[in-house]
């Protein structure tokens, strides 16, 4: 087994074990480096963490089952060219990477770059009304027009979720559906031609492994990655309660942006964004315009406007290095720019804040970075 290989299946070991949280196994990742080194320390834990819980140190000592699991699981993968994601690859959505609680293992079909230069997704009731259809198709219409490189993301649930993935296939963006249960199956079913679509203009995302069913807990869970690998969260209707609303939440507490479509007083299906709004949860939006100027996001208006700017003079070998990389992918988020870089975040940012005193970059909405050409 190659070693790319052996690390998946401890990571996805690693999920299985009882005992200790998701997030209590990404901590553990994190700190240690890789599944594997977890793996490969698993009877002398606090040797290398002397902080660890009695629970922790049971739970390390008996892989059995789970690399059972987990291996049947990784041919699954493999023979359904299912890609296993794990923090530490390239192709795991870097936004999400940010967050404390995010998935230690995803299992994604598709084509979609998870790490689209813009990603945002589109949310609301499963009751939506025709307003509600009528706001997202012109919306996305909109959007594909002014800056037509964004990942549409959502949760290909009935309503303003399958409307959302609908109208952006039609357009020509690419589309993610993040899955409250395992890739074996589609829920609802009667999304499955739209899902096959989306597998050759975007994909399907997962935190769970096949056989697990669409528990309503799975659903909360599904929604903090719909939030955490997006620049911004857009409600488009929601009742004064509702999956929605708990999505917006997640995405404030990732520091995301996040606006709503405005209803008319009294219509059940906008009282939640008009609320959401009104109490400084959300930015009122009315147009894809009004997103993308709130956004800060280039157009391409902008783009086809020539303007002249000052040549790049006296640049550190830090300075010139973060050139470089933005000169050949211009619009990084802070974390993807630290990867390529090399560079630790903290001196990134004030790297960062130098270069913008002297005109070499903006920051955008979103932490990313645009380097003025």
């Amino acid at each position: 087994m190659s070693d790319s290989l052996g690390e998946q299946l401890y990571a996805m070991a690693l999920t299985r074990l009882s005992g200790f949280s998701g997030q209590q196994a990404l901590q553990l990742y994190r700190e240690l480096g890789s599944a594997t080194a977890i793996y490969e320390h698993r009877n002398d834990i606090r040797d290398v963490l002397d902080d660890c819980s009695p629970r922790l140190v049971a739970a390390l000592k008996n892989w059995g089952d789970a690399l059972r699991r987990a291996e049947v699981e990784q041919t699954f993968c493999q023979q359904h060219k299912i890609k296993v994601l794990t923090p530490n690859d390239a192709d795991y959505p870097q936004r999400l990477n940010e967050c404390q609680d995010a998935p230690l293992v995803l299992y994604y079909m598709g084509s979609a770059d998870l790490n689209q230069l813009h990603v945002i997704n589109i949310i609301g009731t499963r009751r939506c009304t025709q307003y509600g259809q009528d706001l997202i198709a012109r919306f996305v219409r909109d959007l594909h027009q002014l800056c037509p490189q964004v990942l549409i993301v959502s949760g290909l649930a009935y309503g303003i979720d399958i409307c959302a993935h609908r109208h952006a296939l039609e357009q020509g963006f690419e589309t993610v559906g993040v899955l409250a249960h395992g890739l074996d199956q589609i829920y609802p079913t009667r999304h499955k031609e739209t899902a096959k679509k989306m597998l050759e203009q975007g994909g399907l995302l997962t935190e769970y492994m096949t056989q697990m069913e669409p528990l309503p807990g799975n659903f909360v869970s599904r929604n903090r990655i719909v939030a955490g690998m997006s620049d911004a969260t857009i409600l488009v209707e929601s009742a004064a309660k509702g999956g929605g609303l708990i999505t917006c939440s997640i995405a404030r507490s990732y520091s995301r942006d996040v606006f709503a479509f405005p209803g008319a007083v009294g219509a059940p299906y906008s009282e939640g964004c008009n609320r959401l709004i009104r109490d400084n949860g959300a930015g009122l939006i009315t147009s894809a315009d009004d997103f993308v100027k709130a956004m800060g996001w280039q157009t391409i208006e902008d783009k086809s406007e020539p303007v002249e700017r000052q040549l790049f003079v006296d640049l550190t070998p830090e300075e010139q290095q973060v050139v470089n990389i933005l000169q050949q992918n211009n619009d990084l988020q802070l974390n993807m720019l630290s990867v390529q870089a090399n560079i630790p975040i903290g001196q990134l940012t004030a790297l960062l804040f130098q270069m913008e005193m002297k005109g070499i970059v903006k920051a955008l909405a979103g932490g990313t970075y645009h380097l003025f050409s």
